[in-house]
């Protein structure tokens, strides 16, 4: 199974992904990040596009990788990944249903004034983030148009992270056992 952790730059999904990896047995944290990373890193460069989700490499390698860490490993992944496109969104998740691999997507949200304070007190990309900040209004647009139809919402304006790990880590332990028990049928995008 696939934990995808949603929602704009600065949410808290990379610190949320690794607390909901210590409450569920058996996962692992993949950040897709690093694949596009990796192609970032092929010299001379791909065609500029500002953002490597636009590479047409990067979602069907996201999907291959997820598939063979799982295919090795078992378990659970928790992917703390951004994807505000929505065709981007179908073609992965179309991608693992491939595979048939299950998804519990998850957003992370807060109210763009939440977002902003913790945009200006970040210490790990430095305060008020230009890389950070340009990614507020698309968020907003994907959550109104269709993320937020998509994904199991967590509102995290009032929350610490502990406690959204927590809440999304009992609702997958509650998936899970309802799949074993053929309650429900696995989700391939939402």
């Amino acid at each position: 199974m696939i934990v995808w952790l949603n929602g704009t730059h600065g949410a808290g999904k990379t610190t949320t992904g690794a607390l909901v990896q210590r409450l569920i047995p058996d996962s692992r944290v993949f950040d897709a990040e690093k694949v596009g990373e990796t192609l970032m890193d092929i010299k001379p460069g791909l065609p500029a596009t500002g953002n490597f989700q636009h590479w047409p490499p990067w979602r069907p390698l996201v999907v291959e990788t997820a598939r063979h860490i799982l295919d090795y490993t078992g378990g659970t992944l928790v992917m703390p990944m951004t994807v505000l496109v929505e065709q981007y969104w179908r073609e992965i998740s179309s991608g693992l249903a491939q595979h048939d691999i299950p998804v519990r997507h998850f957003v992370l949200h807060a109210d763009q004034d939440t977002l902003r304070a913790r945009i200006a007190g970040d210490t790990i990309l430095g305060p008020n983030s230009p890389f950070r900040l340009q990614y507020l209004e698309p968020y907003a647009e994907a959550a109104r148009t269709w993320l937020h139809a998509e994904a199991e919402v967590v509102e995290t304006t009032h929350l610490t992270p502990a406690q959204a790990a927590q809440r999304i880590a009992e609702a997958v332990k509650i998936a899970a056992a309802a799949l074993a028990e053929g309650i429900a049928e696995p989700s391939a995008g939402g």
